[in-house]
């Protein structure tokens, strides 16, 4: 990465002073990366801003940093590993055959696994997803042919639930086997609504992984294969479209695609427009989609571009005032707590750590142990440790130490 950025950067024709100035960082941070240092993300779009090129030119391959061991989480996850990734031999797949139940009794689990997980209450979820997995397998194999199709449907939407999950927990090895076998049952049986949701999942996972070329085209693809004709269009059809226009936005305006990007929000919007409230059903559509959820995506975009004032002056106006979520509703908890980061984000940027400090204990508070899982919540609170002039007070330690951010 130091050397694309270095080879980069004389292309252009600049010190590594005058890449530092037109990014917006430290000659330091120039100089570190370009000697080896890691660098976030959301850094690497500031310098690919600077030299008019895509994020995704910096990244180059290289041998993976060591990792530490992890047990505990191979011991937590064994149960679900066994049911979603099966010992396969040369004549059979060697199954943990699952309680057989009805078909109304799954789709009924399906929809409480998804409500345990928008209520962040991903230990439930850990704990139920093993046995769905294998009670959906199980009413696969033993359906007759008039059920078959359904029992499938339904298998495919346990896969996804997982997949879900496993992204949200970064699991990404298993995320990825779970939503491809999703999409591929719901491909199989032509449900393309299904299907799409896969697909929204999986981008979001390659988002994750910064595989932004990758999601832009799969997304875009999908889009286009599923837009719908807005005079007759479903609700669900419409927030499936939506989705897929912002996902393609995310991943381009982190790619240094601002004419794609600002393109597909204007797709989104007008998805949004549509629907006309925050509209969520798994059986089309799993993601909250509407008017508000298409404005917080608009407003991350200011926070990846540094706009913290922008950011600031955006919040809790308009479409994200309280009179608006009350007309048309709550976002998901997810979102709106990914936005109140980016809003304590722009409070350090502006010199504000304890209202950044608010944001975070607020977001812990309505998120449980989502939170934990966010490297943009470490990365505020590391924000706010170096920049803190006084001795820290008693909650930001606390913060520190919920977040495993040594001070």
């Amino acid at each position: 990465m130091g050397d694309a950025v270095r080879a980069h950067r004389r292309t252009a024709g600049l010190s590594q002073e005058q890449l530092a100035e037109d990014a917006g960082l430290s000659v330091g941070t120039i100089r570190k990366i370009e000697q080896g240092s890691h660098a976030r993300v959301e850094t690497l779009n500031q310098i690919a801003r600077a030299l008019g090129i895509e994020t995704s030119a910096l990244f180059a391959p290289g041998t993976p940093l060591p990792v530490v061991e992890d047990g505990a989480n191979r011991q937590l996850l064994s149960q679900l590993r066994q049911a979603l990734m099966p010992p396969v031999g040369i004549s059979e797949t060697l199954v943990d055959p699952g309680q057989v139940e009805s078909l109304s009794q799954i789709r009924q689990r399906v929809e409480d696994g998804l409500a345990l997980y928008e209520a962040d209450r991903y230990d439930s979820v850990a704990q139920m997803l093993p046995g769905l997995l294998r009670t959906a397998e199980a009413a696969v194999s033993a359906g007759d042919e008039e059920n078959r199709r359904e029992a499938v449907i339904v298998r495919a939407h346990a896969l996804l639930l997982a997949g879900k999950y496993l992204t949200q927990v970064r699991q990404y090895d298993m995320a990825y086997q779970a939503l491809v076998d999703g999409i591929r049952l719901a491909r199989e049986q032509e449900e393309k609504l299904a299907a799409a949701t896969g697909v929204i999942g999986l981008c979001w996972l390659f988002l994750r992984q910064d595989r932004f070329d990758e999601v832009v085209q799969l997304a875009a693809t999908t889009a286009e294969a599923i837009e719908p004709r807005f005079s007759e269009a479903t609700t669900g059809q419409l927030a499936a479209w939506g989705e897929l226009c912002l996902r393609v936005a995310s991943a381009a305006v982190r790619n240094n695609q601002l004419d794609e990007a600002a393109e597909a929000r204007r797709m989104a919007a007008v998805a949004a427009s549509a629907v006309g409230h925050e509209h969520e059903d798994y059986t089309t559509h799993w993601a909250r989609f509407g008017p508000v959820t298409a404005e917080l995506k608009a407003v991350e975009d200011m926070s990846l571009a540094g706009d913290a004032h922008g950011v600031l002056r955006r919040t809790d106006e308009g479409l994200l005032s309280r009179r608006a979520i009350r007309a048309v509703g709550r976002p998901s908890t997810i979102n709106w707590n990914r936005h109140r980061l980016d809003v304590a984000r722009s409070h350090v940027l502006v010199g504000s750590t304890q209202d950044a400090m608010d944001e975070l204990i607020r977001v812990r508070r309505t998120g449980g142990a989502w939170i934990q899982h966010q490297p943009m919540a470490r990365y505020v609170m590391e924000d706010i440790l170096k920049t803190r002039k006084r001795t820290l007070t008693r909650e930001m330690r606390e913060m520190a130490v919920h977040l495993n951010v040594h001070a």
